[in-house]
């Protein structure tokens, strides 16, 4: 912490720093009312049916005494909302998820109740995973530093770090972290999720505040939660209010600790943090930042180094990295890095270190291959690949007239459909033309403020993209998503 007088700190000048929020631009007044028209008569013929037809679910029974195990609400609008769209979500794959992947096509004769196989696949591009520098391969040096580690190591040491879970792998993957970051130490655990939600109840506890960014991923809420710690949200990357608020509590003088938490790609909105503006209020006024790269890492600057390298942040100005395998290193697992002094925190009061089966060995391997690859010169042409995808890929989606969310060099592309019923369209018609895409709405987002999200990949090649951006040039006119008025 700081010890010069926080509360006679002048206020920052923003105008010395890049604070854009990303793009968000509003829908029109009539595109808002139709929206919620379109939920309202979604809803009312759910309880229309739910009144006639008794639904093919088990019920609660002898509860007297007992909390009841499903929300009223959820259980509604799971029966009668989520259904109608069912179709379209967890949707099984028999493939690597890569620049292509195949869909094991499935029917209902229940209306989304149950599944069935038809025996049939379909090869989609894929627009659905988190695969940003194309590592998630079948093949490759990845792929062979993984059998490797199989027959080496086993497919699992059945234990925790702390007690007989950690290997030479482990090791040599926390150096190698700590090293491609630029900081001094890291510790991995082998479940993204779990590395938020276990991790920061070790490191917060009474007596610490928590600014929190207003669309921070569910395992930051929860670990959040779990610590028990009091936290005041922020409107999305507005630093300004970032500001009130961190002010308004100093001025408080009885927080043990004030710490920003905010992730560097929100995979909701597909904004970028304005990272730089963050540390410098951070210094400012003698805060602490907790980074969530999840998104980023791997991803985001011309070194692939994260959003610290995209914003030209020093990594070291970051108190807490972290970050997840799951996305970019086309792995599974995630780390928490920074000084050695809170890397040997996390491991003693963490509870993934202590509690959590420790990260396979032939996931370690892959993560090693794919760090150690981002460092060579193919591994820069990927990272320069991915950003030249994302820059024609939304250029082209503006073109349309369709309506986008979040930043310029972001991979995750939302693109507003605002209703259930144009998701499930957009999402069939691109499935039958050979697209893969995910559809996102509540309670991921706002109730009406449906969306596809693609993501793209450094292993889509230029004709690969340009066939999705045909297929969704014929369905953006035959839905209506032409929203953008700019």
């Amino acid at each position: 912490m700081a010890t010069f007088d926080r509360e006679s700190a002048p206020w920052m000048d923003w105008s010395q720093h890049d604070i854009f929020p990303g793009s968000f631009e509003k829908c029109s007044l009539l595109t808002a009312a139709l929206t919620h028209f379109g939920l309202y008569i979604l809803m009312f013929l759910g309880f229309v049916n739910q009144l006639l037809f008794k639904p093919k679910v088990a019920t609660e029974r002898n509860r007297e005494g007992y909390a009841p195990l499903y929300n009223p609400f959820e259980q509604f609008y799971s029966r009668y909302v989520y259904r109608r769209v069912r179709h379209i979500f967890n949707r099984p794959i028999c493939s690597t998820p890569g620049a292509e992947v195949t869909l094991k096509e499935r029917y209902t004769d229940d209306y989304n109740w149950s599944f069935g196989f038809t025996g049939t696949e379909r090869r989609c591009i894929n627009l659905g995973s988190y695969n940003y520098l194309g590592f998630a391969a079948p093949e490759g040096a990845c792929a062979d530093a993984a059998a490797a580690a199989v027959r080496r190591y086993g497919l699992a040491h059945g234990s925790p770090r702390a007690e007989l879970g950690s290997s030479r792998l482990h090791r040599d993957l926390e150096r190698t972290t700590a090293d491609f970051l630029g900081v001094e130490s890291a510790v991995v655990f082998g479940m993204g999720f779990a590395t938020n939600a276990l991790g920061l109840p070790g490191l917060l506890g009474a007596g610490a505040l928590v600014l929190s960014d207003e669309n921070n991923h569910a395992s930051l809420i929860l670990g959040l939660r779990l610590a028990h710690v009091t936290v005041r949200v922020f409107r999305h990357n507005d630093v300004r209010h970032l500001e009130r608020l961190a002010r308004a509590a100093i001025a408080e003088a009885r927080w043990k600790k004030i710490v920003i938490v905010v992730e560097g790609v929100y995979s909701m909105e597909g904004s970028i943090v304005p990272l730089a503006a963050v540390v410098a209020l951070k210094k400012q006024l003698g805060l602490q930042l907790y980074l969530d790269e999840a998104h980023s890492v791997g991803a985001m600057g011309p070194r692939g180094r994260g959003v610290t390298d995209h914003c030209g942040v020093d990594p070291r100005d970051v108190d807490v990295l972290m970050g997840t395998f799951t996305k970019s290193f086309g792995a599974a697992g995630g780390y928490i890095a920074g000084s050695a002094e809170l890397v040997n925190c996390v491991r003693a009061q963490g509870h993934a270190h202590a509690y959590a089966h420790s990260m396979a060995p032939c996931v370690a391997a892959q993560v090693l291959a794919a760090m150690r690859a981002i460092t060579s010169p193919e591994g820069v042409a990927r990272v320069r690949r991915l950003r030249d995808n994302t820059h024609y890929f939304r250029q082209r989606l503006r073109d349309m007239g369709v309506l986008t969310f979040g930043h310029e060099d972001s991979p995750v592309v939302p693109m507003l459909v605002y209703t259930f019923s144009k998701m499930a369209a957009t999402v069939e018609r691109l499935t039958a033309r050979g697209v893969a895409t995910v559809g996102v709405g509540f309670p991921a987002t706002p109730l009406n403020k449906a969306r596809i999200r693609f993501c793209l990949s450094a292993a889509h090649t230029r004709e690969q993209l340009d066939e999705c951006l045909a297929a969704l040039e014929d369905i953006v006119d035959e839905v209506g998503l032409r929203y953008s008025r700019r």
